[in-house]
């Protein structure tokens, strides 16, 4: 027995059909009828008022008449159904719309994710946003790059460190290419968060202050990288290699785990000397 493919059409019409179905008049507090529902859930007029839709779209939604929502209508569809975020995101999947980002970027980090930065030493680990904004730390990270609680907030951000940071600028021993891709990703990010003012006057700064960014970001690469390879030339224990993993949680997907894992036996040496101290 095979599973035929997905028709997002139909899909569409049954997923909305069964999440108005789901939800109960009175946890919406929507006044009570007169007339006896005759199935469960909201009426599709009911959506229609909540959507701020006409009711025969509706209807011709939830019968798979081929129509593609927008993104203001599917916003609106998402909110009056009380979605969930992943039920959210497979509705925007099924239009083949892209949603707007509309919660504020992480700023502090998400307790449990601090928590488990501080579990995983010790491996050196930190919790970015996609900002590239140090969010937590471990003991670890601090002694392979600095100590992040001795710099002001809007300075604990890796690119920024990168570029500007006078020790940690001259870091890395393949300078460029760690430039490089950190624009790639912040390019990325930026198309992904148009609406992050945050990061475009960052960009906008990097661009003004310093002629390696500008020339690089005229480039236009986009690279997201899950995982690499970086050498660093520590000030006391000389070279280290590490190999990076990046995590991203399902739970706080701006939220991403970044763990340095010694690259050979020379460096996990150094760094066990460099944590010791």
């Amino acid at each position: 027995m095979t599973t035929p493919t997905v028709d997002t059409t139909q899909e569409l019409a049954a997923f909305l059909r069964a999440r108005r179905e789901r939800l109960d008049p009175r946890d919406l507090g929507l006044p009570s009828r007169r007339q006896a529902r005759r199935t469960p859930g909201l009426r599709r007029e009911e959506v229609a008022e909540l959507a701020g839709v006409s009711v025969d779209y509706i209807v011709r939604l939830e019968q798979g008449r081929g129509l593609r929502p927008s993104v203001d209508v599917v916003e609106a569809l998402a909110r009056a159904l009380r979605l969930a975020p992943v039920e959210r995101a497979y509705l925007f999947n099924l239009t083949r719309q892209r949603p707007r980002n509309a919660d504020e970027p992480a700023t502090t980090a998400a307790p449990p994710l601090a928590g488990l930065v501080a579990d995983v030493s010790p491996l050196p680990a930190m919790l970015m946003n996609h900002r590239y904004d140090i969010l937590a730390w471990n003991h670890e990270m601090t002694r392979v790059l600095l100590d992040f609680d001795t710099l002001p907030p809007a300075q604990r951000n890796a690119m920024w460190l990168c570029l500007m940071h006078p020790e940690i600028r001259e870091f890395y021993v393949d300078r460029e290419r760690v430039v490089r891709e950190g624009i790639a990703h912040l390019r990325a990010a930026w198309a992904t968060h148009p609406e992050d003012r945050v990061l475009t006057d960052r960009i906008a700064e990097f661009i003004a202050r310093d002629e390696e960014f500008a020339r690089l970001w005229a480039e236009r690469d986009i690279k997201v990288n899950g995982r690499g390879h970086k050498v660093m030339r520590h000030p006391d224990v000389g070279v280290i290699a590490v190999d990076f993993e990046v995590l991203i949680p399902l739970e706080d997907p701006e939220q991403r785990l970044v763990i340095f894992r010694p690259a050979d036996e020379e460096s996990q040496s150094a760094l066990d000397r460099l944590c010791a101290r």
